[in-house]
């Protein structure tokens, strides 16, 4: 199993992403800490994996917390004595956000503050964790949007998630002889209840399927797979990546360097 042995903690680990990837890890060896909002999705991950015979453990967090985020990094190494995988993965996408005429400046906040605020004070209590284990891998969850814009109008979350990209590089450089890697991951639009909600009609749908090579919106499970290479040892010599998961839209509309 790829992740025997190991201490995997997950924000947002309740719906989408993050419970497929709690699901994964732990039929992969993984040791699961589920941190979310959502008190009763994120039970009923933990209570499936254990039902399964795996080990899991929910705490509430909230992650543009500083308490809650250092609660949830104790929460791991109490429950399972350390912490070997972090998944800043909890994010939102807001129905308000527009473009920078119409968006509010409380969703511009609100936005900044989960998204790009909660990754950091993840990796503020996260990295000494990671130190006391001899290392491990963070994970950051992106998107396509920071490397191109979004054909439907949502400019705080394209900013909060090039805060990401930018976070990702810059710790990954200061903490690689530390042993710890870190990674960005960079779904496609994926048929999640968050895009779902956010395309809320056929032609916003439409609008964001036509520039997807694929021409299909992503499955979770597919990018808790990429998730997984990410937390192993099999990305063992990555560090500072972007890996891109879109359906090849960023290959057809981005121009190589």
């Amino acid at each position: 199993m790829r992740l025997e042995n190991k201490v995997a903690l997950i924000t947002g680990g309740g719906s989408g992403i993050g419970r497929e990837a709690s699901l994964l890890f732990a039929r992969e060896g993984a040791a699961v800490v589920i941190a979310d909002v959502a008190d009763d999705a994120g039970r009923k991950t933990a209570d499936q994996i254990k039902s399964q015979g795996g080990r899991a453990s929910y705490v509430h967090a909230d992650v543009s917390s500083a308490k809650d985020s250092e609660t949830m990094i104790a929460h791991a190494e109490r429950e399972f004595g350390g912490l070997n995988v972090l998944f800043n993965n909890a994010g939102i996408m807001n129905s308000a956000d527009d473009d920078a005429i119409s968006t509010s400046e409380d969703t511009w906040e609100l936005t900044m503050r989960i998204n790009a605020r909660g990754v950091f004070l993840g990796c503020k209590y996260g990295v000494p964790a990671l130190r006391r284990a001899g290392g491990g891998s963070i994970i950051n969850t992106a998107s396509f949007v920071a490397k191109v814009g979004a054909a439907t109008p949502q400019i705080a979350y394209t900013a909060s998630k090039g805060a990401v990209l930018a976070m990702t590089r810059e710790l990954a450089v200061i903490h690689a002889r530390e042993n710890i890697r870190v990674n960005a991951l960079c779904p496609g639009p994926l048929k999640t209840p968050l895009l779902m909600s956010f395309l809320d009609t056929d032609a916003k749908r439409n609008r964001r399927l036509v520039h997807v090579p694929m021409g299909r919106f992503g499955e979770p499970a597919e990018i808790a797979k990429a998730a997984l290479f990410l937390a192993s040892d099999d990305s063992s010599y990555m560090t500072g990546a972007e890996l891109l998961v879109d359906g090849g839209l960023t290959a057809a509309y981005v121009t190589p360097e």
